[in-house]
């Protein structure tokens, strides 16, 4: 199963970061949680990794509406981006709300799950 809409890009690091918070910007979205996995990795048990960084993003109408509609589906937010370095690209992934149709029977849920995740696709698509 396809849990991610992903996008490698022409963009250093730190590019990415910036150009996919103007986006989520756009689409009605705020970063609420910056988490650098190198450092932490690094820190926390001393291994190197590329650089990974994971942005939760939230839109407060979305997850309001989403909180009403099934108190449990906050265990799905924010919604997570993740900006790595591989193989000498940088990609920017963000996880497909779509998938919690699988996992969640409410179609509220689902109507909203839908309209978020074309707002993240247009995220994407932008970059």
């Amino acid at each position: 199963m396809q849990y991610s809409i992903s996008k490698t890009t022409a963009y250093t690091f730190e590019q990415a970061i910036e150009k996919v918070t103007e986006e989520l910007k756009k689409e009605g979205f705020g970063v609420l949680t910056t988490i650098d996995m190198k450092e932490t990795l690094h820190k926390k048990l001393g291994v190197e990794i590329g650089r990974y960084t994971i942005l939760g993003a939230c839109n407060p109408q979305f997850a309001n509406n989403a909180l009403n509609a099934e108190l449990e589906v906050g265990l799905f937010l924010p919604c997570n981006v993740i900006v790595y370095e591989q193989n000498g690209g940088v990609t920017v992934s963000a996880f497909d709300p779509a998938v919690i149709e699988s996992v969640v029977k409410n179609e509220t849920l689902h109507s909203l799950s839908r309209d978020v995740r074309q707002r993240l696709q247009n995220v994407i698509t932008a970059l």
